[in-house]
């Protein structure tokens, strides 16, 4: 109770004591932005790549955060020192003095944390679906020791770029342009995803499996962007624990913050709709994100027609520099990181220096921020390649042809991530067990001519009815297999990042059975009385002669077998 009423009575306690919960608060809120870019990437790739999303999303702050605090903080102060920052201790985030009196130290170091690996997760994105997971972890943990502490010991660290004068609020440079960069740089040495390009360089359109999942990231994504941005503004309270110091400030970065995240979305769609005829719903998520970046560098000191323009602008670019990459470069940047991160950070360290963007008592010097820019993304691009150069020497960069056409899920994990096979069953007194509790042997009236092989082709969601409907009459054995086809079903268009793509292949599941006494006609009424619904595409049962049979385990043949 002493202490406690020491502290009631101690303004500067109850200073550090707000605080503390502010910083920690917006630093959880930044955390939370790696389920957003974990959901929008996992939206982005192939069905048969999610779990392998997932995960280097994951490791990536399990990794990366291990190694920052161990060694990228003492990196980053080393480096600030060298070059004209404040004097730097060796393994400072060791030093005693940080654990006591406001623990300001622990602090200060995780809100610098959940920034580096912000830079980090970027990458993930642009070499989604081809990267061996352990060549990814590799550069995270460069990145987290030498590559992004350098660029803050460069810049927050207060060291060259700082005493230059170049500025970047809350890592529009510093944290986007330096992850995008990164990225691009890494998914041109990868190299691109097969059939992506072909021969002659025409691009061919390979779609991810849930735009819903882009959307539901980017959402997150923008919330968390909130303690980015805000959180960066100040802290509530001055010294002296009644004032507020500069958290008045906090209303332009809220509102410069919206705006630019509104302006992006309405650029990139508008771009779309002019370049395609339609609005298209990855490239609206993607502007958003982008028009966030575009402002992240400089939404504390722009007037907000300015957070309009610059917003604007990160959005419209998004198209046209994706568009650029994709087909002039032949660089296959899976989640579109560069234009979504690289391209629009560099546009908003840019743009601020322009005259009439900022609030009246600041002025920016173009001089800086372009020098800014181009140490920042040399030094990224020239480490970057030095890292998966090396790799891609060792052969140690890109999973093999088979294991990519067959997923990263299970060749790097072992994992499916999206089960097909209905509802589960067991096997009970010699008859099959459905979940309703129905059990039927496997016997009947004779096939004539001996053996039959029932071939249906069927809707993926109906393949659980079918199941039922084949244990009912007595044919639980089956064969299922995910397949595409084309008949009486029309073709559809569509689109993916504004690029239009024919989809006259339809997905089906082909359920085959192999029946001796159950008669096939009885199997194949089943197959369809399960899987109808009126509409085209329902599919088709077939009925084939099987002219032989072998039972592996016991030897038997014919019938016997079956």
């Amino acid at each position: 109770m002493t202490a406690l009423a020491q502290a009631s009575l101690d303004p500067g306690a109850v200073v550090n004591a707000v605080n503390a919960v502010w910083v920690l608060t917006v630093t959880f809120l930044i955390f939370f932005m790696h389920a957003g870019f974990a959901m929008l990437e996992a939206g982005q790739v192939r069905s048969k790549n999610v779990a392998n999303q997932l995960t280097k999303n994951m490791l990536t702050w399990s990794v990366g955060v291990t190694v920052f605090f161990i060694l990228g903080v003492t990196v980053s102060e080393v480096v600030a020192g060298l070059t004209g920052g404040p004097s730097f201790t060796l393994f400072s985030v060791f030093d005693a003095s940080n654990a006591v009196a406001d623990g300001s130290g622990w602090v200060n170091w995780l809100f610098g944390a959940v920034f580096a690996m912000t830079a980090a997760t970027i990458v993930s994105g642009a070499v989604a679906g081809r990267m061996k997971l352990r060549a990814y972890v590799t550069y995270t943990i460069t990145l987290a020791a030498i590559i992004y502490p350098v660029v803050l010991g460069f810049t927050w660290g207060e060291g060259f770029l700082y005493q230059l004068g170049f500025t970047d609020f809350a890592g529009g440079m510093i944290v986007h342009g330096m992850g995008g960069l990164a990225g691009l740089t890494a998914a041109y040495i990868v190299g691109p995803r097969l059939d992506r390009y072909n021969t002659d360089g025409s691009v061919n359109v390979i779609p991810g499996h849930s735009v819903s999942f882009a959307v539901l990231g980017t959402l997150i994504l923008a919330f968390g962007w909130y303690g980015f941005n805000v959180g960066t503004a100040a802290t509530p309270l001055a010294g002296d624990g009644a004032a507020l110091g500069a958290f008045a400030g906090v209303g332009r970065v809220a509102l410069t913050t919206t705006l630019g995240m509104a302006a992006g979305a309405m650029g990139a769609g508008l771009v779309a709709l002019y370049r395609t005829g339609k609005v298209d719903t990855l490239y609206v998520a993607n502007g958003m994100l982008a028009g966030l970046v575009g402002i992240t560098s400089n939404t504390d000191i722009i007037v907000w027609p300015a957070a309009l323009l610059i917003g604007g602008l990160a959005g419209a670019q998004l198209p046209i520099v994706f568009s650029f990459v994709e087909k002039r470069l032949k660089i296959d940047d899976v989640c579109a990181v560069f234009p979504v991160h690289g391209s629009a950070g560099v546009l908003g360290t840019l743009l601020v220096a322009v005259p009439g963007m900022t609030v009246s008592s600041t002025v920016v010097d173009p001089v800086a921020q372009v020098t800014g820019v181009l140490v920042i993304g040399g030094w990224t691009v020239l480490a970057t390649a030095g890292v998966f150069g090396v790799l891609k020497l060792l052969g140690e960069i890109r999973v093999s042809r088979e294991h990519e056409l067959e997923g990263l899920d299970i060749s790097e994990h072992g994992v499916d991530t999206y089960p097909e096979f209905g509802k589960p069953e067991t096997v009970a007194d010699g008859g099959w067990v459905e979940s309703n509790g129905v059990v039927r042997p496997d016997g009947g009236n004779p096939n004539d001519g001996g053996i039959k092989l029932v071939m249906g082709f069927i809707r993926p969601d109906k393949l659980s009815d079918v199941k039922q409907g084949l244990a009912e009459v007595g044919a639980p054995s089956i064969t299922v297999t995910n397949v595409s086809g084309r008949g009486s079903q029309p073709a559809k268009t569509g689109q993916w990042r504004g690029e239009e793509y024919t989809v006259d292949l339809h997905q089906k599941v082909k359920v085959e059975c192999v029946v001796a006494d159950t008669p096939a006609d009885e199997v194949a009424a089943a197959i369809s009385d399960a899987a109808h619904t009126g509409e085209k595409g329902d599919g088709k049962v077939f009925i084939l002669p099987v002219e032989g049979a072998h039972q592996i385990r016991t030897g038997k043949t014919g019938t016997d077998a079956v």
